[in-house]
This record gives C-alpha cells, structure tokens and sequence, in this order.
C-alpha cells in the first residue's frame, strides 16, 4: 500500500474510532494537566522566597530617614553611595494608632507611595485596586490575613480629626516594607508631634547577601547622611528568615502531592495508549491482509494516536495553567510571598514529556503488531493470550457465585498488565485521599497546640490607644486590666505572661524565657516528651533547646535571670517549632522576671458557651479609650488554614485523576470485550447483569488497591509531618500522628473502592445499554 494510503488509513482509523480518540484526549488532558500541575508545585516550593524577591525586586536594605535632619539634597545622593545599584523614594513615613469597627487596631506603619511599581519593591496587589485619591489605604497582605474585605474602614485616633481611611486593596512587599500605604499627600495630615512624618528609602545593592555585607551597606548609606539621620532600618534577611519558615514546612507535602500526581499522570498515560493499541490489533491484522507493510502498520498507528494526544496535550497544558492559578494563589499566601507562576519549562516539559511517553507505550505494542502475520493479529486482537484467566474462570465458577458476578471478577485475569496499571492507579488515588485526611487532621492538631486554641480564647496586649510611659503599664494599669479580666463572668482562667531573655550555662548568647505569673497548664502547649511543670524549680523547653544545649528531659540546667542564678529541671519538651531555644517555667522559678516591662500579655481561657467577639467588647469597654491594654482573639496560624486549603485541592485534583484513569481502563476493557458482551446479551444476559459483570471488573483491583493504600497512606502521612518537623525545627507530640485509629482507616480505604466504581459506571452503562447487534457490529 502507498504512504499516501497508510495516512488515509490513520485517519480513517481515528474518525471509526471517535470515542477511543476522544478518550485518549481526554486522558491526556488530564495527564497534561497534573503534570503541568506537578512540576509547578515543584517549582513553587524550590526557594519561593528568593524567586519572588528576584522578581518583585525585593529591597535589600530599608531605611527610615529624618527628612528635615537629612536635607533633599543628602537624601539624593545616598542613590550612588558604594555598591547601591537602584534605589526608590523617598516615601513619607508615619506610624498611627488605629481602631477598626468600633475596636482598637494597634499601629499601622503607612507609607505614601504614588504607585506600587518602581526600581525596587514592586508591590503585587493581591485584591482591590490601588489608591485613586485621597481617605484611601491598601493594606498589607490579603483579605484572609487581615480578616477584612474591601470597603472596611479603620479609624486614625490621636490625630485631629480622627481622619477615616477606607481599605481599597490589598498588596504584597516581598520584604513588608509597610503596613499599608496611602496616597503621599495623605502622610502630612496624619503625622503628630509624638510620631513625626520621616522618610522611607528603599536600596538594592551589588553586594548584599550576608549580614556583614547588609551592615556594610547601611554603614555607607549612613556616612552619606548627617549623624543620626538615620533612625530605623530593614534588612532583606530579617524578612527572609521569617518567610523561609513556612516555605520549609509546607515543602514536604507539596513535594508529595506533586510526586503522585506525576506518577499517576504516567500510569494514566501508559496504560490508555497500550490498550488503545491493543484494542486496535484486530484492525491492524485486517490492514496487513490487503496489503500494508510492517513499517505502514507501525506508522499508521503512530500516526492515529498522535493525533488525539497532540490535541489532549495542548488543552492539558491550557487547563493545567488555569488549575494552577488558585493553587499558586494559595502556595503564595502561605509562602509569604507576592505572587508565583507557572514557569516556562513547565509548560513546555508537561505536554512535550507525556507526548515522548505516548508515542514510546504506543511503539512497543504497534512494532509488535508490525511483526505479527495478519492472521496472528487478528487472534491477538479477538481475545488475550491463550491460558489467561482461565483458571481464574474455573474457579469463580466452583464458588457457585453468580455467572455475571463470576466473570466480572474473573477479568481482570486475563489483561494482567493492564489491570497491574489500574491497581496502581486506584491505590495512588486513593492513597492521596486517606493521606489528605490525615495530614489535615495532623496539621489541626499542630494549629491548636501552636496557637493554644483549644483553650486560650483571647489574649489582652499591651499597645492600645493610651500613652503608657516608655510602652510600659504602670502598676495602676496593671492592676486595671487585672480587675476588668475577674470581672467579666466568661472568664474561666487568666495568666500574666511575662518575656525575656536569660543565660543558660552552656549555651551560646541568650534563651528566649517566657515566665507565667500563675497556674498555666490549661493553656494548651502540646507535649512532645515529659509533662508541663508543675513545681518550682521545672520548666519546660522546645526542641531547639534541647539540640543546642545537648541535654534531655530530666536533665538540670544552670539558669541566670540578671538577678538570681537558680538551677532548674527539665520536666518536658514542648512543641514550639523555632530555631532559636526557647524555655517556659513559672515566675517563682525564674526570679525577676515577673517585672512591668517583661509583662507581655494575659492569656486569658473563656467558660464554655462564651462569646468571644462578645467578651473582648465588653473588656475593652470595662479598660476605656485610655488604657494601653486592648483585647483581641488570638490569632490562628495563618499557614494552617492555608496548608488545608492546600491539601483539599490538591487530593481532589488526584482523585479526579484516578477517577478517570478508572474510567479509561473500564472504557478499554468494555471495547476489547464488546464481542463478548454482544454474545453475553444474545444468550439472555438482562442490562442489570451486564451492569454487575463491567463494575465486577474493576472491583478486585480496587478492593486490593484499597488494602495498599491504607496502611501506605498511614506511612505517608508519618513521614511527611516528620519532614515537616524536621524543617520547623521541631520533633512532634505523638498524638499528632495518632489520627488513624484502625476503624476510621478501615472506612477511608472504602474511598478506593467507591472512586473505582464510580469511574465504571459510564462505560458500565454503556455496555449494559447496547443491543447484541449493536454491540457485535462495533467489534
């Protein structure tokens, strides 16, 4: 036969067969996608920080300047000081005091800025629009960080006028040079005597990736200004360290929902295209009978598949960018970062990979069926290989079980291969969702011990509206907030909490000491080994503590306070994830702690049944306007409700995924079976047996599948919050691991089982539906 006759034949072949081309361009749609998907997360988590610094041209030094000490003129020429090779402003500057809805805010660092671009700090608005005019602010962050949406309006006391400025936006800096910023004329009205209008000027420097070179450069924007010109400053590592946190935890999960997305892509992929070739065997040996050689057989049927994955590709790739969208959005927020995208080689690496996948499974198959004499490939299109699934036909036969029932779980026997890739498939499928659910459930266990939620309900912080002298209450405003708390009928318990930082022996610098004026065992610390303390002389330490230090629960340690050296007993490791040591004990144990400039807060635990909203009212009314003290909800760890909302998308995405790799080999099955099936209906088979045989099918794989995937999920889980820890600098309590009691595991691996049925159901449906002649002419 003629080229030209081999590529009608192509074509001829894929227009016959509409619905394996559209199934294969679905497939590898949805394999495009997940890998395009894949590789993005890969990207995403692979130093996101320093990516969306390089992007957003991120300042590597910030600084707040007296205008009037400075001059115009000085501020200028700071620009071409020593290594600085961009700069941008200067913006003014003013810190106010805020109250939002009728409750105090705290303060707000703003900044006047005409536009959110420039040389250096492009701002990414992340909801909003940017300030058209004046009584305008775009906060810092997004609308779920601040817990406000467009429209919000805070008001600015201590300012005449109590001007109000309404929140039109949102946006990001990579290195959070402000809390938000408003339009520049704004600044003046907004400055007072006690907090004066200064200057920000943002600098990127040639030399600038360690903290001596940072102090280097600040040193010589510095000389350039008169002395004391320079009244704060901002380095990019103080904002790295902080985003690189987060960054690290969420990289272990994110690794491994990408990783079993791309592997799921690939058995997707390799198992419709080998059963598409398969299917087309009997063709193939019909084609070699009137004429087309061995290198026409393989060509054409190269040429018949390419078609449907070209086009599955380029929609997979479309659709993986769009999926990728809130993924990223998600990714980003809880990185800490402005924006991320799909980079270029994802989008290029997806599509051209699974491509190179495609044609390589349909090669081995279509040289196969190029060797094959006619009458061979039309055997081995009419049925498998003689013996397959025989003995496993006899013996469903001897259970006495249904004949439709018998068959349907006897045929997966006969394509061992194909139904090897399906196993696979519905156990990575279902693995993902059971691993889904118990690392939400792992991550909300470390969100309430974190952010002691499960009984800390309200936290009282200094830095309200009043003006306590040098930012320390005095012992009447103490004693105030003291009173307004055992008042008010919610409160269940309270606890002064003061900071500092003590000496330990054999530790290098400073400990970070958080000492409780009271009983504090309710608050909710989890647990890593030992107990919380309960007597003086104990304490309790983090895991960083005890990495520096070298001791061990049990183990004594020399404590000195700045006014008493006490020996005290490690009584239990807490989980505080850090890299700095940390050590928390009672004010009795640690003498001269409990001072007014140490008192940080009042943790403070509500009765059941009360209002949290409703109780930090009414304490804020009992303090007044005037006090220094505000009560607030604690706040919940803004990476936790992030990380879930992560977790909920990405194992939906797999699950679909699996779905329709369940779908596609049913799909394949039902067609190299439609002979069979149109012989079944002939002999008397009713559409409810042919429904039980085609889901029958599938259920073996999927119940086996679903025995792997549980206690593989488990596994999963337990490694991946490890790795988590490990990156937070932390070891976990053992009940955050605890989440898959055997009952519950057993009900979660069900989700195996019905993802599979559910994928068989439309070809199941199909097959049940079909006349025999129907059914024996499409064969």
């Amino acid at each position: 036969m003629s080229a030209y006759g081999a590529v009608r034949t192509a074509a001829g072949g894929m227009l016959r067969h509409k619905v394996q081309a559209i199934v294969i361009a679905a497939v590898l749609l949805t394999a495009t996608a997940s890998a395009t998907l894949g590789f993005t997360l890969l990207a995403a988590s692979n130093a996101p920080f320093q990516h969306a610094f390089a992007a957003q041209r991120g300042a590597d030094v910030a600084l707040t300047v007296n205008a009037a000490q400075a001059g115009t003129a000085r501020l200028d020429a700071t620009r071409s000081v020593r290594g600085a090779v961009a700069s941008a402003g200067p913006f003014p500057e003013v810190t106010v005091q805020a109250e939002q809805g009728g409750q105090p805010w705290g303060q707000l660092t703003l900044v006047g800025r005409p536009s959110p671009s420039g040389p250096v700090d492009d701002l990414v608005l992340n909801a909003g629009h940017w300030i058209t005019g004046p009584g305008q602010i775009v906060l810092s962050g997004t609308p779920a960080d601040q817990g406000l949406q467009t429209g919000a309006r805070f008001t600015v006391t201590g300012v005449p006028g109590n001007p109000v400025l309404e929140v039109v936006g949102f946006a990001n800096s990579i290195t959070d040079t402000a809390d938000g910023w408003v339009a520049p004329a704004e600044i003046a009205m907004l400055g007072t005597p006690k907090s004066p209008v200064s200057e920000q000027m943002l600098y990127r420097f040639s030399q600038a990736s360690t903290d001596t070179q940072v102090r280097d450069d600040i040193t010589s924007v510095s000389a350039a200004l008169p002395r004391g010109a320079v009244v704060g400053s901002d380095s990019w590592l103080s904002q790295e360290a902080q985003a690189t946190g987060p960054g690290a935890v969420m990289e272990p999960f994110v690794v491994a929902f990408a990783l079993i997305g791309l592997v799921l892509a690939v058995l997707i992929v390799g198992n419709v295209i080998s059963g598409a070739v398969i299917a087309g065997y009997h063709r193939i040996g019909v084609l070699k009978s009137v004429g087309l050689t061995p290198a026409q057989v393989v060509a054409t049927y190269l040429r018949r598949v390419g078609w449907p994955t070209l086009i599955g590709c380029a929609a997979g790739v479309a659709a993986g960018n769009a999926l990728a969208i809130p993924v990223l959005k998600q990714s980003s927020a809880a990185y800490g970062v402005g924006s991320q995208h799909v980079p270029w080689w994802a989008s290029v690496a997806a599509p051209l990979g699974l491509l190179a996948l495609t044609m390589l499974a349909a090669l081995g198959p279509a040289l196969r069926a190029g060797r094959l004499s006619a009458t061979q490939a039309i055997a081995a299109g009419r049925a498998p290989r003689a013996g397959r699934g025989y003995a496993a036909h006899r013996l469903a036969a001897r259970l006495r079980l249904p004949r439709p029932v018998g068959i349907g779980l006897a045929a997966p026997f006969a394509r061992p291969a194909r139904t090897a890739v399906t196993l696979a498939a519905i156990a990575f499928g279902t693995t993902a969702l059971i691993f889904a659910v118990g690392l939400h459930s792992s991550l909300s266990r470390a969100a309430a011990s974190q952010t002691l939620s499960a009984t800390v309900q309200v936290q009282v912080h200094p830095g309200g509206p009043g003006n306590a002298p040098n930012g320390v209450p005095t012992a009447a405003q103490d004693a105030a907030v003291t009173a307004a708390l055992r008042a008010q009928p919610g409160t269940l318990h309270q606890v002064a909490v003061y900071n500092d930082e003590v000496k330990v022996a054999g530790m290098p610098g400073t400990v970070n000491t958080w000492a409780f004026g009271g009983d504090a065992s309710w608050t909710g610390y989890g647990i890593i080994a030992g107990r919380w303390y309960d007597a003086p002389g104990e304490v309790d330490v983090n895991t960083a503590f005890l990495s520096v230090s070298g001791l061990a629960v049990g183990d004594t340690a020399t404590v000195d306070t700045g006014t008493a050296v006490v020996t005290v007993r490690i009584a239990g490791e807490v989980f505080v994830p850090s890299h700095e040591p940390r050590l928390y004990a009672s004010t009795q144990t640690l003498p001269g702690l409990a001072t007014l400039p140490n008192l940080m807060q009042y943790d403070v635990g509500l009765r059941p049944g009360t209002s949290v909203s409703g109780y930090t009212a009414s304490v804020n009314s009992a303090l007044g306007a005037n006090s220094p003290w505000a009560a607030m909800q604690a706040n919940s760890a803004k990476f936790y409700s992030i990380a879930a909302d992560l977790i909920g998308m990405l194992a939906l995405m797999v699950a679909v995924a699996a779905g329709l790799g369940v779908l596609n080999t049913v799909l394949m099955t039902t067609r190299d079976r439609v002979h069979d099936l149109g012989v079944f209906k002939a002999l008397g088979m009713r559409p409810a047996q042919v429904l039980d045989m085609v889901v029958c099918w599938i259920v073996g794989p999927a119940v086996l599948a679903a025995a792997i995937a549980a206690p593989a999920a488990a596994l999963l889980n337990d490694a991946t919050v490890h790795a988590m820890a490990g990156t937070a600098h932390t070891a976990i309590p053992a009940s955050f691991l605890q989440v898959f009691p055997p009952g519950w595991l057993a009900v979660l691996s069900l989700t195996g089982i019905v993802l599979a049925v559910a994928g068989a159901l439309l070809p199941a449906s199909w097959a049940a539906r079909a006349r025999p002649a129907v059914a024996l002419r499409a064969e």
